[in-house]
């Protein structure tokens, strides 16, 4: 279970699409009082159709684009006992096709363009959602209406075996992370064995093996009816035309069954209990569970803010206490989990290696008790609502995002606006009712789950007892009647999906530039959607700057920028950000450093001042160095846990070999030694050598002209002198390729699964046919239909997603082939991905129809993908690092679709090369050697996490 450092409740429903399910949390807007206190508020109208099925409908024209968010009211809660894991089951099925589109669910919508698609399944709801083309709306609710009207006449067994592979994978997947199974064993212990909530929703491997096709189509009969479903429309339609399209396509879908929903039961415990769990981890981690108040109510937003005050920030109580003050822990953060029946208010403590976690818990309650007798500061309030205001306001350009507010207020509270009320209570609480809110949930009745480095369990934690049944559970409320109709449809839907034969243009701002007094230039798009602007300062510089350094000196020397300037500590800066609203990010990439400023207009000109103060005035103190640098070891021990931060740690130094830029771990973190010794000396060199105005580019994104950017901007920056010294030199030469395929196995006792990671070298981004090789790589391995995934997942059901892509970078980037797959067939699953390798330079070419899929659905998708102001940085950034045009975007449909056949089908032979490739294994030695061996791809050596030989290989 990862968690986030601010658990408010808006910021967490903004991240709600594409994001963990566990991350959601509730949304609000405030009275009307002062600009400070204000959210815009989304316009929507509501309409029910004969059916029972609920529309909201909201209008935003800025982009020719529509989200589409399809919301059944039917989660894992629903599940009966033996039958956990159903509700995400049929979530994937949903995906298989229909009785009259019998194909892979999302083939259609990458050739429209679709951006912001998937599904996802938590307690109390399952949701999917695109957003299309306006001129491909109608071709997505024929598709969402077939699914949901004419499923049961596509859904065979093959479909429910592949699909319950596919799923079982994901558990591995999840559950081979660091502290990937405590979720689970947290959910049992927190609830009573006959509360809906005692399940986690991936359910257990035993109840997946049971499920029978009878299973499954049942659930579909007795929840996917038109009655139990929101349908949300955001974006580039009308609310007449949208009653007329959503009668059209789904008016003639039967409402289904009345459903038993089931009841709000908080069921808090009396006293504390604890347990402890063993697992692949770098350090101890505590969790500490409470059963709070459902979502929707008043004690809950006010349970989001204790949250934040307590663990959501460098300023929270818990952060100061256990980091700065007693150093006993790396971090630590606080957030609730939002549900309709209760919530869940959680705490996750990363201890200190080497610290006793009792002290630990000493201090946490100490911590504890200061906030439920005193409550938070008025200070403490204040700076959390702005933060949540100003989050709201920046999410609110995308509209899918848009729809996922207006659904769940639908879905839960009867209410598309009850993020309205929500963010008006959350605005008017004051210390008290805070506290007393704390003193009712949390003051009592916690489960602290410890989870301690160990052998990894071999039993599925979803089998764990847990709590016992206990009394008072209320009997589930048939949902209402209703006299429910369907309507005559003039759809034929023999004639297949509707064809999509007009696509909108990109609507891009012309780039600006203007310059500095010291000469650094700025670089302008106006984007006037929101009232906030973006800010990036663009270094040369990255983690190939590392090279001839300690390693890791880079990133680290960045992410010391705001932890203190000469007249500002790091707590300081903190708290000035949250009371701007104002986001202050600094870090590195491969080839580039940036510091970057996210400001709302109303507070740019503070920010801005605040902005400039870390950038050119870091402080570098000692207390802050050593601080973080625990931190950042802790956080290196956390990456030499994880399979895939082993695999990037270790396979770039195999690819380029010593003395390259590139052959250093791309996390960027740098190794134990390095950063131990890395002192404040090292970091003002770095800062003189490359953070320096005579390497800068000013990159400036949203709500602001040239006019009015470039003063404040000059008062900034314009005085800022390069210092005499040269620029370094990187060294990213020309790498020859191995001369045989070489295979490195690291062993990870105990794993579910194996993570393979393939790399061979491929042309800069910069070169002439980027775009050909971009397109080569979505047909081979980079979309989800592509010859990869398609291959391991949806054919073989062993992994649950598989992928080829390429590391942006000036020099020779690293051309990867991924796929975690489960343990037994981790060399068939290699055989295959060299089977596919092999075949798209030989026999089996890509063929025109793959090509054209990936050439019109990135010509297609170009709209809906720069919705947002921070896409539209992100194409600022591209166009600076790699000496690109400046009407770039504006001309890639046209180059895009110049693209031949023959020249991408050259660059497959000129990237893909099966015989060169460098592959790095991570999984159980014991159980994978001897099968890799087998396979005779070229010398196999076995490594440690640090890349290092581990020694005579094991054997099984």
């Amino acid at each position: 279970m990862v968690k986030k450092p601010l658990a408010l409740l808006i910021a967490g429903l903004l991240t709600l699409v594409g994001a963990p399910p566990w991350a959601q949390a509730a949304t609000a807007t405030a009275p009307a009082t002062t600009a400070a206190r204000e959210i815009p508020e989304l316009a929507y109208q509501r309409f029910t159709l004969p059916n029972g099925l609920t529309v909201v409908v909201h209008e935003d024209h800025k982009a020719p684009v529509v989200a589409v968010s399809v919301w059944y009211h039917v989660g894992s809660s629903y599940e009966p006992a033996g039958k956990t894991g159903f509700a995400h089951l049929f979530e994937h099925l949903m995906f298989q096709g229909s009785e009259n589109h019998k194909d892979e669910y999302f083939k259609p919508f990458e050739l429209a363009g679709a951006t912001d698609q998937n599904g996802t399944t938590w307690l109390d709801r399952t949701n999917y959602f695109e957003t299309v083309p306006t001129s491909a709306l109608d071709m997505a609710l024929w598709m969402e209406s077939d699914r949901m009207g004419h499923l049961l006449g596509a859904i065979g067994l093959p479909q429910l075996d592949e699909q319950r592979g596919v799923v079982q994978n994901e558990k591995r997947q999840g559950e081979n992370q660091p502290y990937g199974r405590a979720s689970e064993l947290i959910q049992a212990e927190a609830f009573p064995a006959n509360h809906p909530y005692h399940h986690d929703t991936i359910g257990s491997m035993a109840d997946l093996n049971a499920a029978s096709l009878g299973d499954v189509k049942q659930w579909f009969r007795d929840y996917y009816g038109a009655a139990n479903t929101v349908v949300v429309l955001s974006g580039d339609i009308t609310p007449a035309l949208a009653k007329q399209k959503m009668l059209k396509f789904f008016g003639d879908i039967a409402a289904g069954p009345q459903v038993p929903r089931p009841q709000p039961w908080v069921a808090p415990r009396d006293s504390s209990t604890h347990g402890t769990m063993t697992d692949n981890v770098a350090q101890t981690r505590i969790y500490r569970e409470w059963n709070v108040a459902p979502r929707g109510t008043t004690d809950e937003n006010l349970l989001e803010l204790a949250a934040a005050v307590l663990g959501g920030s460098k300023t929270s109580r818990l952060y100061q206490r256990l980091v700065y003050q007693d150093k006993l822990a790396d971090d630590v953060s606080v957030d609730v989990d939002q549900h309709v029946l209760a919530s869940m208010f959680e705490l996750q403590v990363d201890v200190k290696k080497g610290v006793d976690p009792a002290k630990v818990e000493a201090a946490i309650a100490d911590e504890w008790q200061k906030f439920l007798k005193d409550g938070p500061t008025a200070d403490e309030l204040a700076r959390v609502k702005t933060e949540t205001r100003a989050s709201f306001v920046r999410g609110l350009e995308n509209v899918n995002t848009q729809a996922s507010i207006l659904a769940q207020g639908q879905l839960y509270q009867n209410d598309p606006g009850a993020y309205l009320k929500d963010f008006n209570e959350f605005m008017a609480a004051t210390p008290a009712s805070v506290g007393a809110a704390a003193n009712k949930w949390i003051a009592k009745g916690d489960y602290t789950l410890t989870v301690l480095p160990g052998k990894v369990d071999a039993s599925d934690t979803a089998t764990a007892t847990g709590r016992a049944a206990a009394t008072g559970a209320p009997a589930p409320v048939l949902s209402a009647k209703g006299d429910y109709r369907v309507v005559k449809s003039d759809v034929d839907r023999g004639k297949g999906v509707p064809e999509v034969s007009t696509f909108p243009d990109l609507s891009f701002p012309a780039l600006q530039r203007g310059k500095l007094d010291n000469g650094v230039e700025v670089i302008l798009a106006e984007r006037h959607t929101v009232p906030a602007v973006q800010l990036q300062l663009l270094f040369d510089a990255g983690y190939a700057a590392d090279q001839g350094r300690k390693l890791g000196t880079s990133s680290f020397t960045m992410n010391m920028l705001d932890e203190g300037s000469k007249d500002l500590d790091s707590v300081e800066i903190a708290k000035r950000k949250q009371r701007l609203g104002a986001i202050i990010d600094s870090g590195c990439g491969l080839d580039y450093c940036n510091a970057s400023l996210n400001a709302l207009n109303d507070q740019l000109k503070p920010s801005l001042e605040l902005f400039t103060d870390i950038v050119r005035h870091p402080a570098f103190r000692e207390t802050d160095i050593s601080r973080l640098r625990g931190q950042w070891l802790a956080r290196i021990a956390q990456e030499k846990s994880q399979p895939t931060g082993i695999a990037l740690r270790t396979l770039p130094p195999l690819l380029y070999g010593k003395g390259h830029a590139y052959a250093i771990p791309f996390t960027g973190s740098g190794t134990e030694a390095s950063i131990t010794s890395l002192d404040a000396a090292d970091m003002r060199q770095f800062m003189t050598d490359f953070i320096r105005p005579d390497n800068m580019k000013i990159l400036v994104a949203g709500d602001t002209t040239l006019a009015q950017i470039i003063p404040p901007l000059n008062a900034a920056f314009g005085n800022w002198k390069a210092p005499a010294s040269k620029l370094p030199v990187k060294n990213i030469g020309k790498v020859a390729p191995p001369k045989q395929a070489r295979v490195y196995l690291v062993d990870r006792p105990g794993a579910q699964q194996s993570l393979v990671l393939a790399g061979s070298l491929a042309p800069s981004t910069k070169a002439p046919n980027n775009l050909e090789i971009q397109t080569m790589n979505g047909a081979f391995g980079g979309t989800f239909t592509s010859r990869l995934n398609m291959n391991l997942r949806e054919d073989k059901h062993w992994a649950y997603g598989a992928f080829s892509f390429l590391q942006n970078a000036q020099g020779q980037r690293p051309f990867l082939l991924y796929a975690p797959v489960q343990t037994d067939k981790t060399a068939p699953s290699v055989a295959e991905m060299l089977k596919e390798a092999n075949g798209v330079i030989g026999s089996k070419p890509l063929t025109d129809k793959e090509i054209d899929k990936i050439k019109v659905g990135d010509v297609r998708s170009m709209p809906g993908g720069y919705q947002t102001t921070s896409a539209v940085m992100g194409a600022l950034q591209g166009i600076a690092l790699y000496n690109r045009p400046d009407d770039y975007v504006q001309t890639m449909k046209s180059r895009i679709e110049a693209q031949s056949d023959a020249s991408v089908e050259a660059a497959a032979k000129e990237i893909i090369h099966p015989d060169q490739l460098t592959w790095v294994i991570v999984g159980d030695l014991k159980k994978i050697e001897a099968p890799i061996r087998a396979l005779k791809l070229g010398d196999v050596q076995v490594l440690d996490a640090d890349g290092l030989p581990a020694g005579k290989p094991a054997t099984p």
